[in-house]
This record gives structure tokens, sequence and C-alpha cells, in this order.
């Protein structure tokens, strides 16, 4: 039973303007509530002026279960103005995956989790074209097909809130799912999902990134991982990841060369949202 108990690993994460104390009074109530602590990490921001920490603790010597933890850690998030979250650990975030027709980076995201090192239940595959659905049924997924125009893309958006919802899916992976979310879609998903773009942002956002960098000559190609938000490619920066390149490379090359890098920084943004690692400061991230 002793050893049970052990496994018992609880996350801790939480964001407030930051304040004389708070490093103190929360760090307190861990000591005095038995919490044994694995892991700790905090950064204090001197531009927002915000505090930002994650916490790992197990209850090997834990006096209180984690409903009254919460309870008390509540009444100190109130006088601290925090947002924050506790969760066991092995409790894995359930996460959806949209995709269009390049599937590369859904293809890396499946076999990372199938081996265990994604951190995430995946619990299905959205796609507005047909073309996964193979990879879906190899993985045992459940696939949902919604096909979409300009005409049916309120309608469509209605059903794929409708999945999110039934699923109850904590995060939206948009996985070279080529399509632009409406505004509302987006504010429902705020800090809920993440999409990959194939340019080092905020450079070349939009349509054919690649093709724009090799217009412009550049010297190195880039992906960008980042939250969705309204304004098209321009959510907070959870991870980049570039390669170099010459004057030989043409636009196809980098097309290419782009699917690693794509799959790379995706994959590492999600497992970093996924260990509650992320917290989003602005329009800027802070990776604890």
């Amino acid at each position: 039973m002793r050893e049970e108990l052990r496994n018992q690993d609880y996350i801790l994460s939480f964001s407030c303007p930051d304040q004389m104390g708070v490093v103190a009074k929360s760090t307190s109530l861990l000591a005095e509530s038995g919490a044994f602590v694995t892991e700790i990490s905090n950064y204090s921001d001197p531009i927002s002026q915000t505090f930002h920490m994650r916490v790992v603790f197990d209850n090997r010597n834990l006096n209180t279960n984690k409903f009254n933890f919460e309870s008390e850690f509540k009444k100190l998030a109130s006088e601290f103005r925090m947002s924050y979250q506790i969760r066991l650990k092995h409790e894995k975030p359930k996460i959806l995956i949209a995709v269009s027709k390049y599937d590369h980076c859904l293809n890396v995201l499946l076999n990372k989790w199938k081996s265990g090192v994604l951190p995430a239940i995946v619990c299905g595959i959205v796609s507005n074209h047909e073309d996964a659905k193979k990879i879906s049924d190899w993985y045992e997924l459940p696939f949902y097909w919604l096909p979409i125009t300009p005409e049916t893309k309120k309608d469509q958006e209605g059903r794929f809130q409708t999945i999110i919802d039934e699923l109850n899916i904590d995060l939206l992976v948009l996985a070279r799912y080529m399509q632009i979310l409406s505004e509302d879609f987006c504010e429902r998903l705020r800090g809920k999902a993440i999409n990959i773009h194939h340019s080092f942002l905020p450079s070349f956002a939009g349509s054919k990134p690649y093709h724009q960098a090799y217009e412009r000559g550049v010297k190195v190609i880039g992906a960008t991982a980042h939250y969705v938000t309204p304004e098209l490619d321009a959510g907070p920066i959870i991870v980049q990841e570039v390669r170099p390149i010459t004057h030989e490379t043409t636009a196809e090359q980098m097309v290419h060369l782009g699917h690693d890098i794509e799959t790379t920084a995706l994959c590492q943004a999600v497992r970093l949202h996924c260990e509650e690692r992320v917290q989003i400061n602005g329009n800027r991230t802070v990776i604890l």
C-alpha cells in the first residue's frame, strides 16, 4: 500500500501578479501538507510583472487529500489572484488531432503517442478530407470526416465543437489542418489549441510560406508551434525549429526539408503543454 501511495504524483502550476510572499506562502502550504516536492521551477517576469511556477510533488508523506489540499490552495490563489491548476500526473490530457492532406505531423504524433512518449490520450482524428482515414483505422482511432466549403463553414465548425465537447477534449492539435478557423471558434479554443505553421514566425505568415521564403532568399527555414488565436498565425509561440539552407535550395526542396522540423516543433509543443509546462504570458509564453 505504501509503495502504491508513492506513485501518486501531482502537478501544480500557477501564474499571478508578481508580489512579495507568493513563493513563501505557496511552498509553506506544500510543506505543511506533507507534499514531497520532486520538481520545482519558476520565473518572475520583470516586464509583465507576473510570476509563474510549476511544482511536481508526490503524496508519500501527504497528511491530507487532494480535495482538502486544493481547498486550502484556493484560498491562497484568491489572496494572490492566481490562475492555477492541480492534477494527478498520470491523468493525461485528452487531445483531438485535426489534419487535412499532409499527414507527416499526424504520423509522428501518433507514433510517439503509441510508443508512450507523448503524455496524452489521443481521442480521435478530425479532417476535412478522407485521406487520413486509413491512418486512423491503423491506430484504431475514431475518424471524423467534416468536409467544408465557404457556405458550410459555420455548420462544420458547429459539428467540430460538438465533437470536442462530447469527447471532453483538453487540447486540439492542428497538425497541418489547412483551414482558417473562425474568430468565434478561435475564442472558444483560446489556450486549448496548438497549430503548427511551416515558417519561423512572425516571418511568412499565411499561405505558402516556403515559397515566400524562397522569394526572399532566406538562408534558414523554420517551423513554429503556437497557440491558436483569432489573428492568423499570431498566437503565443511555444516552440520553434530551424534548418539552414543555401541559395541552391528550391521552394519544393524547402517543403520536403520542412517536414522534419514541423513534426519536431509540434510534438515538442504538445508534450510541453500536456506536462503543464507552458503558461501564456500576454502574447508570449513561459516554459517551465
